[in-house]
């Protein structure tokens, strides 16, 4: 028994393999992480110079061809030109969403989908109702005033980061600059599908009131005090408006005006959102049949 005891106490004691390899794995930060991920694809590219520079070129020959056939089309044939944008609006942040999980986007997406293609298929109806132009340019307005404010909130709220005032109130940078970014985006995207679609309404329903034909022609005419979507003046030209103010065109009629940069700006998103990312892929097949990483 003694030397039962002493066999005991000689056997060496079973250690647990050393866990903290994954502990600190698992103990790293976002930033953390990012920078690793940052670090292993350096090394993995590392020597690659010359073929980057290649697909630098690659990009932005397609870059600038793409911008002469974009402004080529859109001379030439613009309604289709238009139509095409707007379809490739509306579906392309539909696959990011669901690819990537944004839910708040995706809702926010539905609930504007399912109400602008009720005012659209009002807006399309034969005959027209009375009440359809002033629902229409309502609902259109609408989103014109709240993606104005929200890309004027996501804009200060950007430069308010940037200027460390998030500080005062306790924000993490992260949060306010990603708060920032979101407004912005969502101003601007619903601005430019507001401004699309109410152009495609108006068109439906200028022809079928009779203001607008396919041979040049209309069958009607306006007189100087009447508008041209509601059928009558709310507020007067030297007047201010509750909700719309009414200005005055070339051609003697009445109209609610916007911002002429913001229509600018609109315009620009509208290629960042619906062309750049054909044009990427159109750079990537290229990359991938050339043999280039």
């Amino acid at each position: 028994m003694a030397a039962g005891a002493a066999v005991r106490k000689a056997a060496p004691v079973q250690e647990a393999p050393p866990q903290h390899k994954q502990i600190s794995h698992t103990k790293l930060s976002a930033d953390d992480e990012w920078n690793l991920q940052q670090e292993r694809m350096y090394k993995m590219h590392r020597g690659h110079e010359s073929m980057h520079v290649e697909m630098i070129l690659i990009f932005l020959c397609t870059l600038v061809i793409a911008q002469i056939v974009l402004v080529q089309w859109k001379r030439r044939h613009g309604r289709s030109y238009n139509l095409v944008t707007l379809l490739q609006m509306w579906v392309v942040p539909l696959y990011f969403t669901i690819k990537l999980y944004w839910w708040r986007f995706l809702s926010m997406w539905g609930m504007f989908s399912v109400i602008t293609s009720y005012i659209l298929f009002k807006a399309t109806r034969k005959p027209l109702s009375g009440k359809t132009p002033r629902l229409v340019y309502k609902w259109f307005l609408l989103i014109y005033k709240l993606s104005y404010a929200f890309g004027v909130v996501g804009y200060l709220a950007i430069m308010f980061t940037m200027c460390g005032f998030n500080l005062f109130f306790r924000i993490k940078a992260r949060d306010s600059m990603d708060f920032g970014i979101v407004s912005l985006f969502y101003g601007l995207y619903y601005g430019v599908m507001g401004r699309d679609f109410a152009e495609i309404c108006s068109d439906y329903m200028a022809s079928t009131i009779g203001f607008y034909s396919i041979s040049g022609m209309p069958t009607r005419s306006l007189s100087d005090n009447v508008c041209a979507v509601c059928g009558q003046i709310i507020v007067q030209l030297d007047e201010e408006g509750l909700t719309e103010n009414t200005y005055q065109l070339s051609c003697n009629h009445v109209w609610e005006r916007t911002h002429f940069l913001y229509g600018q700006i609109l315009d620009w998103l509208r290629y960042l959102v619906a062309w750049q990312p054909v044009v990427i892929g159109i750079v990537q097949g290229i990359n991938y049949s050339l043999g280039l990483e």
